[in-house]
């Protein structure tokens, strides 16, 4: 017989692609491969004897019980070498036990020496009475000085009837499954059998080639008893090999199979007679010689998986070492093995520092990293623009009376004096009327650690009443003067401030509600980004919660203390401007009563007599002193507000929330790692059952995929 596969393709190559098999690369890669299916009865271990010359089982029940690797290859010597491939499932004890099993150089195996292998084999599997059937895979390796470069993989045939006491519903779905995984490799030229004697049609091989390949780009066919053909059918099951019906890209070939009779008979030459059937017996002696005879087929099966190799290979190569990179990622991501408190510990400090790394980066707005691809995750500037917000809303509805404009001086850096002058707002870019206000500003994420204990609720935020402040002081006034001769009590002061700083309360814990809800939601995202897994992740955040929920408690009192010292404490300030700004009002009321007494001199300048002069300050003591008690809170206030504004943002948000020593985001750090007791970090950090498994998976994986990297190179 001639023999053509060294034309065909590089042998090394198909020694490669046979290789990876052996290291099991194709439980994770699509590997080039041919695989021979059919129903239970289409004589498709007949065939594969043919192809192998081996002397598989044939009777009137199942063959194969597993999946059958059987691999030729060109070598000095002749020699057998027998393994089993564990399935992909496989337990590591299971693993274990199959590879230590293997037979080598063996002689030629004749049909006893076949059998007992095929019985230890069941055994090694752990195929008996329970099991039926086994996902690993017999690896038969057949080499010699004539031998071509040849993989062929045999699975069970697939049945439609269950044998009572010999196999269940159960396992009928377990051979479909596993021949269908098989077919579905892209890369799998798929040999089907079937007998020429029945209706193609009814063969549910047929269907699920058809399913699985659509176009036939990667089915062969092949029709075994065609010397049990009905008379007059003859025709039909030739038009197939000759391509004229059920067509497939890659053809038909047809065989025959040798009789019970002639398996009984040791001079039976199956080769022989099978050349003399196609060669003298119609129709098929006329049909082409290269679709005829077990013989056509190997070399048809060598030819297409050569060509098959060679288009495949490049494209093995890349998805190879795009799988190991996944893999390698993977394990990355899931960590190294956390069976000690040294290995939690060090586990939980790397995930510490990667979190403090992009904290700091994201309060320096150093949004480098990709993980600042968001926005929202650029705390820093959001902080800022809640921090300009806050005090646009203090100046706009911080006071609950509006000042009376007598006396104001023009005052550019200060805007609440006329809020009306900014009662508009810009809202997705479009300026809209402001008639009110709200406390908060930002809505809680959903995360609940117990912050939402702490928040301050959203309060509607009124503009400033336009009723006389006048009249309000006056009432003030009138109902809690002494016996002070043209002044105030001390007291009056801090009771009108108090009530014109009412909503200070609203605005300050809704201020500080705000950024402790975009810290909260800052830590939790970051968090959730840093931790390989989920289970870290949540374990983590529960033992954070409670130290976490403190140093945002902290922030509240700060504030509220803020609050208490400027709304209950004695009015004081040292501030210059407050003298300033008082100054300003009387000048300026001083000049508004003149100007309406003043005449033009020849000049054109403005003069006013003394005798006026001395008429317009004809108000009564209880008048003067509202007035007076009203620029003095209106100056104070302005100091007040400012420095109010200031105090919340640097030391309730700044210091207590943002950047100062004992923020919540300084909490999570290798030093709060290295607190925690080997309980606390077994709790945390310990591994779950499934994290083991999947780590020992990915590094069988990755030891696979590294085995098969460096038989590519």
């Amino acid at each position: 017989m001639a023999r053509t596969t060294s034309a065909l393709a590089d042998p090394s190559m198909l020694s490669k692609i046979d290789r990876l098999f052996a290291c099991n690369v194709g439980h994770h890669i699509a590997l080039p491969q041919i695989v021979v299916v059919g129903d239970q009865s289409s004589g498709k271990s007949s065939v594969l004897e043919g192809l192998t010359r081996l002397p598989f089982p044939r009777d009137s029940g199942l063959c194969t019980r597993f999946a059958t690797q059987i691999s030729f290859r060109r070598s000095p010597t002749p020699s057998v070498s027998v393994s089993v491939l564990p399935g992909k499932d496989a337990s590591e004890d299971h693993i274990n036990a199959v590879r230590a099993w293997k037979k080598t150089n063996l002689p030629v195996i004749d049909q006893p020496a076949f059998a007992a292998i095929m019985r230890e084999v069941q055994d090694v599997m752990g195929i008996d009475r329970t099991k039926t059937f086994s996902s690993d895979v017999l690896s038969i390796e057949v080499a010699g000085p004539d031998q071509e470069h040849l993989t062929v993989i045999d699975v069970p045939g697939i049945f439609q009837r269950v044998t009572k006491d010999v196999t269940t519903k159960e396992d009928k779905e377990f051979v479909k499954d596993m021949v269908l995984a098989y077919m579905k490799n892209p890369r799998s030229v798929m040999l089907t059998v079937v007998p020429a004697n029945v209706d193609v049609a009814t063969q549910l091989i047929l269907e699920m080639a058809e399913e699985v390949d659509p176009d036939g780009q990667r089915t062969l066919g092949v029709l075994t008893k065609p010397d049990l053909v009905d008379k007059g059918a003859e025709r039909t099951v030739a038009d197939m090999v000759e391509g004229r019906s059920h067509q497939l890209k890659l053809g038909w070939c047809i065989v025959k199979n040798p009789g019970q009779q002639d398996i009984l008979n040791p001079a039976f030459d199956r080769y022989t007679e099978e050349t003399t059937f196609f060669k003298t017996v119609a129709p098929w002696s006329s049909l082409p010689m290269d679709r005829l005879g077990v013989g056509a087929l190997r070399e048809r099966l060598q030819a297409i998986l050569a060509a098959h190799i060679r288009r495949e290979f490049p494209k093995v190569k890349l998805e190879l070492n795009g799988k190991l990179k996944a893999v390698k990622k993977a394990l990355e991501q899931i960590g190294p093995a956390r069976e000690t408190p040294a290995d939690q510990s060090s586990y939980l400090i790397d995930i510490a520092t990667r979190f403090q790394d992009l904290a700091t980066q994201a309060l320096e707005a150093k949004y480098v990293d990709d993980y600042f691809a968001c926005e929202k995750l650029r705390i820093a500037t959001i902080v800022v623009a809640r921090n300009e917000t806050l005090s646009g809303d203090f100046d706009r509805f911080g006071h609950t009376f509006q000042f009376d404009a007598g006396g104001e001086e023009d005052d550019n850096d200060d805007s609440q004096e006329n809020p009306h002058s900014s009662d508009t707002d810009k809202v997705d870019g479009e300026e809209v009327k402001v008639d009110g206000g709200c406390s908060r500003r930002v809505e809680s994420d959903g995360h609940d650690n117990g912050l939402s204990d702490l928040l301050h609720e959203n309060t509607e935020l009124a503009i400033p009443k336009q009723s006389d402040i006048l009249r309000w002081l006056m009432d003030t006034f009138m109902k809690s003067r002494g016996f002070e001769l043209g002044n105030f009590d001390p007291s009056l002061l801090a009771t009108t401030m108090k009530a014109q700083t009412q909503k200070w309360d609203c605005l300050a814990m809704g201020y500080i509600s705000d950024v402790a809800c975009l810290t909260d939601a800052f830590i939790n995202n970051l968090l959730r980004h840093v931790c390989p897994d989920d289970d870290t992740y949540h374990r983590l955040s529960v033992r954070l919660a409670d130290r976490l929920l403190g140093r945002y408690n902290k922030a509240f009192q700060q504030v509220q203390f803020i609050l208490d010292v400027e709304r209950k404490g004695t009015p004081v300030t040292l501030n210059h401007y407050f003298n300033d700004n008082l100054e300003k009002c009387r000048q300026k009321r001083m000049r508004e009563m003149a100007a309406a007494k003043s005449t033009k001199d020849d000049y054109g300048n403005a003069v006013v007599r003394v005798d006026d002069l001395v008429q317009t300050h004809s108000m009564s003591n209880k008048e003067h002193t509202v007035q007076d008690l009203h620029d003095i809170l209106k100056s104070y206030y302005k100091v007040a507000r400012k420095r109010v504004v200031d105090n919340l943002v640097m030391q309730g948000a700044m210091y207590r929330l943002i950047s100062g020593p004992k923020t919540p985001l300084k909490l999570f750090s290798p030093a709060f790692v290295s607190q925690m007791s080997p309980e606390q970090l077994e709790e945390v950090a310990g591994e779950e059952p499934s994290v083991k498994s999947r780590r020992a998976q990915l590094l069988k994986e990755q030891e696979d995929l590294e085995k098969g990297r460096r038989i590519l190179v």
